[in-house]
């Protein structure tokens, strides 16, 4: 059984199963144009701004619970919310879980993968820290 040799081969992993299909060779190919794509997951809004917040009539139970692991094994720093901090307040649950979950989002690429929190959060375009008058 002989087997031919190709220059480059695709790696597709089905389950346990790897198949190899060979590629064209390059000088074979002709009017190659690269496709640019934004990142898997990008969901930045056109203007470039977004941010994460909490999710309005999600449960308090499941909204802490982001918010404590948000804190915790997100590795978000959470001392501006705590008492006494620049962010405390407004000293609400919905008002801590959105900083959290924001920092968080910002420090993890901006991604909706980033911005979910067990869907208690969502993605906006209006900057949470500005009051609306």
């Amino acid at each position: 059984m002989s087997m031919k040799h190709f220059p480059f081969v695709v790696f597709w992993f089905l389950a346990d199963a790897v198949r190899f299909v060979p590629v064209q060779e390059k000088a074979d190919i002709t009017n190659y144009q690269p496709v640019l794509t934004p990142p898997e997951g990008n969901t930045t809004f056109l203007d470039g701004t977004s941010w994460c917040v909490a999710r309005p009539g999600v449960s308090q139970g499941d909204l802490q619970d982001a918010l404590d692991w948000a804190c915790g094994m997100g590795k978000t720093n959470c001392g501006p919310i705590k008492s006494g901090g620049p962010c405390f307040e407004p000293n609400t649950l919905l008002s801590h879980a959105s900083f959290a979950f924001n920092s968080y989002y910002q420090q993890n690429g901006n991604s909706d993968i980033a911005c979910n929190f067990g869907g208690t959060a969502t993605l906006t375009q209006r900057n949470p820290s500005k009051t609306s008058s």
